[in-house]
């Protein structure tokens, strides 16, 4: 049978239930509003260190690679040491990655600090697990949807802040000073609100797993950003993927035989938990592609036949429709996914979501454009990423969650990555001869399609999933095993 300790819930924990929920979902917020804080920046960035958009991106895209690592192996030592214990270690990271971001002067100093910072994106999986270890059965699922849906509301809050900062200074050091300050509020409010009442497993991490899961990640991104610059057929390109190949076998085979694996395979490939995951790489691409795309095109000038001529504050305003309906829907979310269910849930998010870039993609001349566009994106994320944290975890046994939440946010996180090598691959193959380094606006087109194409294959793959595996008769509560 489960073990006891590892699904404790007393009368005391329940009274404290609102407090943990506050402190959890600030702390998730801050975390999203450090993955997009740099977004608007990038065309500044690129101007401030004389470089190109392939290599400018390095400074979103090493936030997500950073993350994509870390989860697994922070949620790991979560369940071994306790999950509070790991969020306060995330919060530390995000608040020493910020610092160096704030006082960088290259760009090989920003990027690795960005990579610090993406390491705080275990926090959302360690909260989830929290919560379905010290939760009551009837406030699980909601505040599972809550803290999930801080993904979305602080990305975009994120581009808001940065353009707000930005209308006052040239700097882009101001914007990480904020993020400092954030990240040591969220850690103050953990310490002092959060409880952590559940069991814990013991063991060792798989550090092995961490840096071949590491090296394979890097192959495969720096492969797809430097497509255009090197040449597909050149011997760097296709030697990168070769190594990307190799190190995913070595590392399959690496996570099959050690005692305690980084990535339980099954969590991530079997029966109930493959469309699952599948579902969240399609909307992680979807949802981080957006807010790359978005960022450069509002500040395209008009004068080169497209884009809305905005600055970085544009940006944030444009994306604040987004912010505002994401955070109505969220709060529903939970309520939805208890009707319909969570697989259900997902697909009508991710359809929305899929409406706003054909939105784009068939009009984008006008500001109302944009602003449709976000209110609509707003809507889909809102309870597509709801939904999702708690389709991670309805199918595992309770000392499996954490571990299951950080392996669904390593796929999504995994999936962001590629998006923003791809876009940048396909924004920089399609170039203005007259305007070199300016993409067609055809580039930016066949993006849009692609993200929504990526989100409506994300419903597709919630249907089929929730066909398959309708959610446990008792709700998130997970099956007893013996």
């Amino acid at each position: 049978m489960v073990d006891i300790a590892a699904r404790p819930r007393t009368d005391g924990a329940r009274t404290h239930t609102g407090l943990t929920l506050l402190a959890l979902s600030v702390s998730g917020m801050v975390v999203s509003v450090q993955q997009t804080l740099v977004l608007p920046l990038l065309p500044q960035l690129m101007r401030h260190f004389q470089t190109s958009v392939g290599s400018v991106t390095w400074v979103f895209t090493a936030s997500l690679l950073a993350g994509a690592v870390a989860t697994p192996l922070l949620s790991r030592l979560g369940d071994m040491y306790g999950k509070k214990n790991l969020i306060l270690v995330t919060m530390g990271l995000l608040l020493a990655g910020s610092i160096v971001c704030a006082l960088s002067g290259s760009l090989p100093v920003l990027i690795a600090g960005r990579a610090l910072q993406g390491t705080s994106s275990a926090l959302i999986p360690l909260a989830i697990g929290m919560i379905r270890d010290s939760f009551p059965p009837a406030k699980v699922t909601s505040g599972i949807g809550i803290v999930s849906a801080t993904m979305g509301v602080g990305g975009s809050m994120g581009m808001i802040v940065t353009g707000l900062i930005a209308d006052h200074t040239s700097s882009y050091r101001p914007e990480f000073w904020i993020a400092a300050a954030l990240a040591a509020a969220g850690l103050v409010m953990v310490v002092l609100s959060a409880r952590d009442i559940g069991g814990r497993t013991g063991g060792r991490p798989d550090y092995l797993g961490a840096a071949l899961l590491a090296g394979l990640l890097v192959c495969l991104l720096l492969a797809i950003s430097e497509g255009n610059d090197w040449g597909w057929s050149s011997g760097g390109v296709v030697g990168l993927f070769a190594a990307a190949a190799v190190l995913t076998a070595v590392w399959v085979l690496v996570e099959l035989r050690v005692r305690q694996p980084l990535v339980r395979l099954g969590l991530l490939i079997g029966r109930q938990s493959l469309s699952a995951n599948f579902a969240s790489m399609l909307l992680g691409f979807s949802m981080f592609a957006a807010f790359t795309l978005i960022s450069t095109f509002v500040q395209t000038p008009r004068s080169v036949g497209y884009g809305l001529g905005g600055d970085v504050l544009d940006v944030g305003l444009y994306m604040l429709p987004s912010t505002v309906t994401m955070l109505v829907c969220s709060a529903l979310a939970g309520r939805i996914a208890q009707r319909i269910g969570a697989a259900n849930s997902l697909a009508i998010g991710s359809v929305f979501a899929g409406l706003s870039y054909l939105w784009l993609a068939l009009s984008h001349s006008h500001a109302y454009d944009m602003l449709g566009f976000s209110a609509v994106q707003g809507i889909g994320f809102g309870v597509a990423y709801a939904a999702l944290g708690t389709l991670a975890v309805q199918h595992v046994p309770m000392d499996q969650s954490g571990i299951a939440s950080g392996i669904n946010s390593l796929v999504r996180t995994a999936g962001g990555s590629v998006s923003a090598a791809v876009t940048a691959a396909v924004l920089t193959g399609e170039t203005i001869p007259a305007l070199p380094g300016v993409p067609q606006l055809h580039a930016y087109v066949l993006c849009f399609v692609i993200v929504a194409v990526g989100a409506w294959l994300a419903a597709a793959v919630a249907v089929v999933h929730g066909i398959r595996h309708p959610a446990p008769a008792h709700g998130i509560e997970a099956r007893e095993t013996s």
